[in-house]
């Protein structure tokens, strides 16, 4: 799982579910009697994110976002912050797990509630459909008998004539428990975008500079963005492995970098420094 950076309504879900639902730890819950893990299970929720209005805005609004995380006949449901996916290797229990499966992300950056006068000039964007498969590989037990480090890379390219382009997301996190009631996972994570992505999003065309007042610019792709995470779930019970309801706490940190940096749209109307925080519930059966 890539539990990792949050924007608000362009993940599928809010990442809730991930830190109660790590492969070492649903694995190891599952050997307890009457663990909610043992077999299928599913994990639903919702909450609010706090995050910028669009990728690079310096004004910050708040979102809904739904999750859901799960195992229903050996395939793994997976809500990341990168997307949503499946995971069709059932290696449960093993010491190294792999994760191989389909991805796809609706992406709303500047589609909705744009803040800035001045970007809104520009137009509102087509959201993007983006499809692709994700791959991973996780080290369980590593420091504990419930910890995970998980490696993991997602690819997709949209397929509703928004961006069209390709974005390769490659993350890192580890899980831990710091209590049977209690877990946490930390973060991080890059992503790469094509010209396709990084011209619809980041580029300013002379039509647009003389809507906006914003000079021309062309962005062209690569290396885009740098972050980190942190999540911690709260059961309110204080057994995670029984099922019921848990509070959710999130909040990251990312930094645009190259041409994403240098983008009129950041540079002069917003941030390169994006912040996200957030709080849900979750609820487990």
């Amino acid at each position: 799982m890539n539990p990792t950076l949050m924007k608000p309504a362009a993940a599928l879900a809010l990442g809730l579910s991930p830190l109660l639902a790590t492969p070492a730890f649903a694995q190891e819950a599952a050997a307890t009697a009457g663990s909610v893990f043992e077999g299928d299970w599913l994990i639903v929720g919702g909450g609010a994110i706090y995050g910028p209005s669009y990728d690079g805005s310096d004004d910050y609004v708040i979102d809904p976002v739904p999750a859901i995380q799960g195992k229903l006949l050996g395939v793994g449901i997976n809500a990341k912050p990168s997307g949503l996916s499946l995971d069709f290797i059932n290696d449960g229990g093993n010491k190294i797990s792999f994760a191989l499966g389909p991805s796809a992300r609706l992406r709303s950056n500047r589609a909705v509630h744009i803040k800035d006068p001045v970007v809104e000039r520009l137009g509102t964007l087509k959201r993007a459909i983006e499809v692709g498969g994700t791959a991973g590989i996780s080290v369980n037990r590593l420091l504990s008998g419930y910890d995970t480090l998980t490696f993991s890379v997602d690819a997709r390219t949209d397929i509703n004539g928004s961006h069209g382009g390709v974005v390769i997301n490659p993350g890192i996190s580890y899980f831990t428990p710091l209590s049977k009631g209690i877990a946490v996972v930390l973060g991080a994570e890059a992503e790469h975008a094509d010209d396709a992505f990084m011209d619809y999003y980041f580029s300013v065309t002379p039509a647009g500079s003389v809507a906006s007042g914003l000079p021309v610019y062309r962005a062209h792709g690569g290396w885009r963005k740098l972050g980190g995470s942190a999540i911690v779930a709260f059961d309110l019970d204080g057994d995670l492995t029984n099922g019921g309801l848990s509070l959710v706490a999130f909040g990251s940190y990312s930094r645009l970098i190259n041409d994403a940096e240098f983008s009129p749209l950041v540079s002069i109307r917003g941030s390169r420094d994006q912040w996200n925080g957030g709080l849900g519930l979750a609820f487990t059966f």
